[in-house]
């Protein structure tokens, strides 16, 4: 077994008891912010800080490579930095309201989307050729992976998340008449006809996509901490909704983040 795989596993090792501690713990941003987390920065700004670095470093392990010509690998940037620009470079600033975000919070993002830049960068760009890692007799030289079956599935999946998510977190930026208006809507329209966290289920799409895109464990290592981190969040919103929105949620039979599942 090689040391990047058992970071890998360690990494698995830790998003379980992410994932069940936070099932104990409410993660304390956005509606769930308390002061128990210490002191918050303004929510845009701590957004950009903690989603820019992974932005950056995978160009930064991409630049790096003896590999950055190889045309497979660059799509999966590409594909993966689309998410990570909107997230750091458009998502944080048309958000409304003036919300803030614990420093505690901020930084235990940072520190995970470094190292899960490590993940994803080092090995498409370096661990996966020093193993000379092939799937089906196609490796990430072979540009026939780009239209191979696990490619095309997981680049459709992708795609599906991302406008989903876009689509998400346009109806909740929407849910309040102006900036004045402090009041709390329930979401009802496209994917929440499903499911009260609709951004979430995108964002997990998304990363199931690539998994499948780049048919990697480091890729699925992402996705089973996506899940470890939104699940439990999405069940916190599920029973929230719940107690705040009893009557408009009597008879809707909405799951938490998994349409018809949970």
């Amino acid at each position: 077994m090689t040391a990047f795989n058992i970071y890998l596993l360690i990494m698995i090792g830790i998003a379980i008891v992410v994932f069940i501690s936070l099932y104990f713990v409410d993660a304390g941003y956005g509606s769930f912010i308390s002061p128990k987390w210490g002191k918050a920065i303004n929510n845009k700004l701590a957004w950009f800080l903690m989603e820019f670095p992974i932005f950056l470093a995978m160009i930064v392990l991409w630049l790096c490579s003896p590999h950055k010509f190889d045309v497979v690998p660059f799509v999966f940037l590409l594909i993966f930095e689309i998410h990570y620009f909107q997230r750091s470079l458009v998502f944080p600033w048309i958000m409304k309201g003036h919300s803030k975000m614990p420093f505690a919070i901020m930084f235990m993002g940072i520190a995970f989307n470094v190292l899960n830049s490590m993940m994803q960068g080092y090995w498409i760009f370096f661990e996966s050729y020093r193993v000379n890692y092939c799937v089906f007799g196609m490796h990430y030289t072979d540009i026939q992976w780009l239209w191979s079956p696990q490619f095309i599935i997981g680049t459709l999946l992708f795609i599906f998340g991302f406008v989903t998510n876009l689509r998400s977190d346009y109806i909740i930026r929407h849910l309040r008449k102006d900036e004045n208006d402090t009041k709390h809507y329930l979401p009802q329209t496209g994917m929440f006809n499903y499911v009260t966290s609709a951004n979430y289920f995108g964002e997990l799409m998304e990363w199931l996509g690539f998994a499948i895109l780049t048919w990697s464990l480091a890729g699925l290592v992402f996705f089973i901490w996506t899940a470890a981190n939104l699940v439990p969040r999405a069940n916190a919103i599920y029973k929230k909704y719940n107690v705040e929105f009893a009557d408009e949620m009597k008879g809707k039979h909405l799951k938490r983040v998994f349409p018809f599942i949970y």
